[in-house]
């Protein structure tokens, strides 16, 4: 669709800078029309751009279902069953991973050097996750942290890239 629509624009440019100063005297392409049909252009790929983020986003963000109060709970309980799951397999000498939490945010660190951040999202409600695979966006819905683009379980998500991370079957469990 955006390919149609910045053809039109390039050939609405192009019809501007052919012009013709009267019924059969064409006129060179003057800067000032060029630039205006580059413009155009620009404006419209620019639109197609946005529209396309657009389309990758959630259509429907639902109403808030948690207070301030109950997500700040929710979030902590989850890092902390977070933290504390690494922390034991620290001690049971089943992986070395090392973690760091400043407030919302926990930091997972793995023999090879890579790492995982799950981070807290207050203004929105959300769970951020940061693995070698990318980023993931999880709200909570149904009593679960669920993926706001495909609808996938975070506690999940979260072992299966430690387990890709981590060269080894790893899984967390829910607090």
């Amino acid at each position: 669709m955006c390919a149609a629509i910045q053809r039109e624009a390039a050939d609405a440019g192009a019809d501007a800078a052919g012009s013709v100063n009267g019924p059969f005297w064409p006129q060179a392409a003057r800067a000032a029309t060029a630039d205006i049909a580059t413009r155009i252009l620009a404006i419209t790929t620019l639109d197609c751009i946005i529209a396309s983020i657009l389309r990758t986003m959630p259509a429907d963000t639902p109403a808030r279902s948690l207070t301030d109060a109950q997500y700040q709970a929710l979030t902590r309980d989850l890092l902390a069953a977070i933290e504390s799951q690494a922390d034991r397999w620290l001690q049971d000498d089943v992986i070395d991973i090392d973690t760091s939490r400043t407030g919302g945010l926990l930091e997972l660190s793995f023999p090879n050097g890579s790492k995982i951040v799950v981070n807290t999202q207050p203004p929105l409600h959300e769970v951020w996750l940061a693995a070698r695979a990318g980023g993931f966006h999880y709200r909570w819905a149904d009593g679960r942290w669920v993926d706001t683009r495909d609808g996938s379980e975070f506690i999940a998500a979260l072992s299966h890239h430690a387990s890709l991370q981590g060269g080894k079957a790893l899984q967390f469990k829910a607090g």
